[in-house]
């Protein structure tokens, strides 16, 4: 007999998901999917905006990365409005990337991912959560939050606000850095690389060789990979070549302004996120057997991608890791990994532009004009290459927006090692809710960020709403 397992709500992610997997008459797994159960429509609102006023607006999109949603917004702008912003513009726009890259991967890390491998993913699903983690760990618990505490108030003393930043503008930075900021930032920079240096150390010694045998085994598939790299091909965050690399490690690179002309945006009837894919990569195909155009962005991604990382100590980090697990590596559960060589660059990179006179500059913004254009602008998101292309006309009001965010390009790679956990743990009709979490597992190494990712809105139902009794029984429903 045919039955569906579904997983819902999908926890300890950014927004709301559930799984359905699809059990043939022998119990073993036909198809599994990963369905998005939010919907944002923020391309079509933004519509008739004065572009100045999209990195404000945008930023809203989403609580967790706004940061990196006002970095690309303004990137854009400047693009439609022709400026080149000011070299201290740029440098407080990465220094405010740094700290909130910092805020977001101790989030991840500890108190979303790590449950899993700290109290171990059979632990009851009463403990396997963040007060596990405060009660297990109290110390290092209470030195996360407080790294954290100090990471957000970094956050809003440089971009005016804790969550969603206001100060970069089409044209540069509209808050220069005081010399008491600084001296500020850098007691709490100090803190954040502590923080980073013991995180790494101690998951390589006390959490990362526990779960070693699931890295090889859950989530596992083979796609290509995508991130921004520099001009000399080193990890960059903020600005770069966009680096397409295969599965096998061919590499192609091109500017962000070509992004349509290398990613294609595909639909499918059962998810409001999209997917997209890169036909260069072969064609579109969600098979983990033989998967076509899929690549992912994100931590594994960027590691895959870059040949170096320009602070030290990040990238002994990244020699060790590639020389453990090689280039492309593949498996999954190395996002996490990933994410804190990552952090531990952040950590870096943000005391090297603490330590940089030119920071508190005030000459900070370029005046502009409106004028009809198209404008692209990227960054690296924690989860993700993020792009925002924007069209005005003459009054420098938007015409036409499309977002791809860092989640969506993972979207097709997350359904992939959903299937390929559920056919690999299910087996004969048997299992239970430690399987079912460590299929939640391989989706949580994305770490994916649901809220801005959704886009489609294609006529199709898009919220639903049944009324039932006391004993479950459907009494109406109601459809948009």
């Amino acid at each position: 007999m045919q039955k569906t397992i579904t997983i819902q709500p999908i926890t300890r992610i950014e927004g709301h998901a559930k799984v359905t997997i699809n059990l043939n008459a022998e119990g073993n797994v036909d198809d599994a999917k990963f369905h998005i159960t939010l919907l944002r429509g923020f391309e079509e609102f933004c519509r008739g905006r004065p572009v100045e006023e999209m990195p404000r607006i945008t930023t809203s999109i989403c609580g967790v990365c706004p940061v990196s949603h006002h970095l690309a917004s303004a990137k854009a702008g400047d693009a439609v409005l022709g400026v080149d912003i000011p070299p201290a513009a740029r440098k407080l726009r990465e220094l405010l990337n740094a700290f909130a890259y910092v805020e977001e991967h101790l989030l991840h890390f500890y108190f979303l991912a790590a449950p899993d491998f700290i109290m171990g993913p059979g632990a009851p699903v009463g403990e396997r959560n963040i007060f596990g983690i405060i009660k297990k760990m109290p110390d290092v618990a209470t030195k996360v939050a407080m790294a954290r505490l100090h990471a957000n108030k970094a956050v809003e003393i440089i971009g005016g606000r804790s969550i969603h930043p206001v100060a970069a503008t089409p044209g540069g930075f509209s808050k220069p850095l005081s010399s008491t900021e600084r001296e500020k930032l850098k007691e709490w920079g100090r803190e954040l690389l502590d923080i980073a240096q013991f995180s790494i150390k101690n998951a390589k010694e006390n959490i990362f060789p526990k779960y070693i045998d699931l890295v090889k085994t859950l989530g596992v598939i083979r796609t290509g990979f995508m991130g921004t790299v520099d001009k000399e091909g080193a990890l960059d965050l903020y600005d770069g070549k966009i680096r397409l690399m295969s599965a096998g490690g061919d590499i192609k690179e091109f500017p962000v302004t070509d992004y349509d002309k290398h990613i294609k945006e595909h639909v499918e009837p059962w998810s409001y996120l999209k997917f997209p894919y890169a036909p260069e990569l072969g064609p579109y195909s969600l098979d983990p057997d033989n998967p076509g155009g899929m690549y992912r962005t994100n931590t594994l991604a960027r590691i895959n991608v870059c040949d170096k990382i320009r602070t030290p100590l990040a990238n002994a980090e990244l020699n060790e890791f590639r020389k453990t697990f090689g280039r492309p590596a593949q498996q999954t559960l190395l996002y996490n990994w990933a994410r804190l060589i990552e952090l531990l660059y952040n950590a870096e990179h943000l005391n090297q532009l603490l330590d940089d006179p030119e920071i508190t500059s005030t000459d900070t913004r370029k005046a502009v004009t409106v004028r009809a254009a198209r404008g692209i602008g990227s960054v690296e998101a924690p989860r993700g290459t993020l792009i925002h292309d924007y069209t005005t006309d003459e009054k420098g009001l938007i015409k036409e927006v499309n977002l791809i965010v860092g989640t969506t390009h993972n979207n097709g790679p997350i359904n992939m090692s959903v299937k390929q956990a559920a056919k690999s743990l299910i087996k004969n009709g048997h299992y239970d809710e430690t399987i079912l979490n460590e299929i939640e597992v391989a989706i949580r190494a994305y770490d994916p960020c649901l809220a801005c990712a959704t886009h489609t809105l294609d006529g199709r139902v898009q919220v639903q709403v049944d009324i039932r009794d006391h004993r479950g029984v459907l009494l109406d429903s109601f459809r948009n």
